[in-house]
């Protein structure tokens, strides 16, 4: 376990590094789009501005894809400390227990090794079969709200109780996709209403 933990935090550090040169590379790039749009309000004739115009886009989406990268390492940063604090609490939890019982502690500290570690390939084998654009907007919403994932039954958001457009909701009970709740941004989902079962001595009654 702390090789784990060890291998946790250099993983943290790594990232953290990759996301300051992010972060570089964003100032720059934000340097750059200024500098094409003066160099666009600079332009003398069609041909120039037509050219300075389409730098300026190109830009653009190079900086709207390094925020999205930005973003996405933003939320494996924090399911890497969060993952790292509770392998740490577990550790420390069972590691007062040892006076107690050297022999049951090894054994729940490897069980809870090895039941992180399956729940950790799990989840990255989940994360590979999900839509790359649909995970990043699950991060985005789940880091902004706490849950990123809301139903409706009748036509209402779970989440927020906010009534659905008949378009979205008709979409969603086909079952076809998801949706997202224009109000709260939560991801949708059409879940059939549970109906109570009948009471059985009434009915023989």
């Amino acid at each position: 376990m702390d090789e784990r933990l060890e291998r946790g935090k250099k993983s943290i550090e790594e990232m953290e590094r990759t996301r300051a040169d992010l972060l570089g590379e964003l100032r720059q790039m934000s340097v750059q789009v200024e500098r094409s749009r003066e160099k666009l309000s600079r332009c003398r004739n069609e041909r120039e501005a037509n050219a300075a115009q389409r730098e300026l886009e190109e830009l653009k989406k190079l900086y709207r894809d390094r925020e999205q990268d930005m973003e996405r390492l933003d939320g494996l940063i924090t399911q890497a400390r969060e993952e790292t604090r509770t392998l740490q609490a577990e550790r420390d939890a069972l590691a007062s227990e040892l006076g107690a019982s050297e022999n049951d502690v090894m054994g729940r500290l490897a069980q809870a090794e090895t039941t992180l570690a399956e729940k950790t390939s799990q989840r990255a084998a989940l994360v590979k079969r999900v839509d790359a654009q649909l995970y990043r907007r699950y991060e985005l919403v789940r880091k902004r709200r706490g849950t990123a994932i809301a139903y409706t039954t009748t036509g209402t958001c779970s989440a927020c109780h906010m009534q659905l457009q008949p378009m979205l909701f008709q979409k969603l009970l086909r079952g076809d996709e998801f949706g997202q709740c224009p109000s709260c941004h939560r991801i949708l989902y059409f879940r059939p209403e549970m109906r109570a079962e009948p009471d059985q001595s009434s009915e023989s009654a």
